[in-house]
């Protein structure tokens, strides 16, 4: 089978989208499929990548470490034709996501559409009116959920809330898996070692990227706090982006500038060991669809304490392999990292083997199988007759793609605009 998947992001961005693309592509081209990954061009991307193709791109879009794809007519043409599609996976609802539309139409594929983000969390990177562009992407998104034939939501809340908005496509449940053996075994010790982090300091640990929807001002406040009251914890965060000057400054003004380990964006067994040097694994965002970082930390043995959210509450489970706070305070969360550190050597072992049998079920090899299957099927749902394969069919298909992109993007604006005068007419 030909699989081609659509991504605004991909590597050497570190991202939980790029890194389920990145590995779903790996289990099915092990499984014997060709997989085509089409993303915008990188800053420091590999000279050579089989199969993927790169499409021009604004790097560091409004100041945010994103590239924005641009369009580029008839670079995919001679892909396509030596390597047409049975099925097309879009993994954003716009930009490279539009084109999966057209794609999927012109051939005539199935169009599946894994829903990653709460896209209407990140409004804040694009200057205009927050209230008015939140439900216009919500709508946006609704929508191009509709245009599709099956969409993935990577938890059980994310699949409730979709069908809450008006989603009709058939959802399907389906995880980004944890390479179990990966993340098993890890050089904690000498992560420790060489970023200067004492062997006997407990140690809270962040992955992920830096950015204002991950809530790390508030994450950043619990745990110097918990390290306040216990002058031995240690804060390691790994990851890039906009706020580490603002986690910095606050160590500093606290006067635990020495208990905070900036360490960048890591991937391999590097990553790996960064795990394992970790104690904790802490997490605060709520704009999560599923939160890999929580499979990963739990594949190392570690327990998480975490805000309560989408994505979030189907890992962590509150008593058995962390801590799932439900409410957005400081002191809370900062209490339930001190239950941990004075936690006995017998209670840790617990948390930690419990924390295993969760990454458990969500094994990598499990999931990619459960993708083949969901595809296997859609395909075979598709009419046996055959197919019109003439001009005049492809540019007929292409019309009513594009129509339907338009219709979405309308219906989006429109429900908006009402959305704001209802609001204002109702002061």
């Amino acid at each position: 089978m030909n699989i081609w998947m659509m991504t605004n992001t991909f590597t050497p961005f570190v991202g939980g989208v790029a890194r389920s693309v990145t590995a779903f592509a790996r289990e099915c081209r092990q499984a014997g499929h060709r997989v085509m990954i089409v993303a915008p061009v990188f800053e420091g991307m590999p000279v050579q990548e089989e199969d993927v193709i790169r499409v021009p791109a604004l790097q560091n879009f409004n100041g945010s470490d994103f590239s924005l794809a641009l369009p580029a007519p008839g670079i995919l043409a001679p892909h396509l034709e030596e390597c047409p599609p049975d099925i097309v996976h879009s993994h954003h609802p716009h930009l490279l996501g539009n084109t999966a539309v057209r794609i999927a139409s012109r051939f005539s594929r199935p169009l599946v559409f894994t829903h990653h983000t709460t896209y209407e969390q990140y409004v804040h990177y694009v200057p205009t009116g927050a209230s008015r562009l939140r439900e216009f992407v919500i709508t946006l998104v609704t929508g191009y959920c509709n245009l599709c034939d099956c969409v993935i939501a990577p938890s059980q809340s994310v699949a409730s809330i979709l069908r809450e908005r008006g989603v009709q496509t058939p959802i399907e449940v389906l995880p980004t898996g944890v390479d179990l053996g990966q993340f098993a075994q890890g050089d904690g010790p000498g992560f420790r070692r060489a970023h200067r982090i004492p062997q006997r300091a407990f140690v809270a640990g962040y992955v992920g990227r830096l950015a204002p929807e991950k809530n790390l001002a508030f994450l950043a406040e619990a745990v110097s706090a918990q390290i306040a009251q216990t002058h031995c914890g240690h804060f390691l965060v790994v990851g890039s982006g906009l706020s580490p000057r603002g986690i910095s400054v606050l160590f500093a003004r606290s006067g635990q500038r020495g208990h905070l380990h900036l360490v960048g964006s890591l991937d391999g067994q590097d990553l790996v060991d960064a795990y394992h040097a970790m104690d904790v694994f802490v997490f605060a965002s709520r704009s999560e669809t599923q939160g890999m970082v929580l499979t990963e930390a739990m594949a190392a043995g570690k327990p998480v304490v975490a805000l309560d959210g989408p994505g979030v509450r189907e890992v962590v489970l509150d008593g058995y392999n962390g801590c799932l706070l439900l409410s957005e305070r400081e002191e809370d969360f900062a209490a339930a990292l001190g239950r941990i550190v004075s936690a006995s050597a017998l209670e840790r072992r617990r948390l930690e083997a419990a924390a295993r049998e969760t990454a458990q079920q969500f094994s990598m090899d499990r999931c990619g199988r459960r993708l083949v299957r969901l595809y296997d099927n859609l395909v075979s749902q598709q009419p046996r007759e055959p197919k019109d394969e003439s001009s005049w069919h492809h540019a007929m298909e292409e019309i009513k793609a594009e129509w339907e992109l338009l219709k979405n993007m309308a219906e989006a604006v429109g429900h908006a605009i009402r959305k704001e005068a209802s609001a204002k007419s109702e002061v």
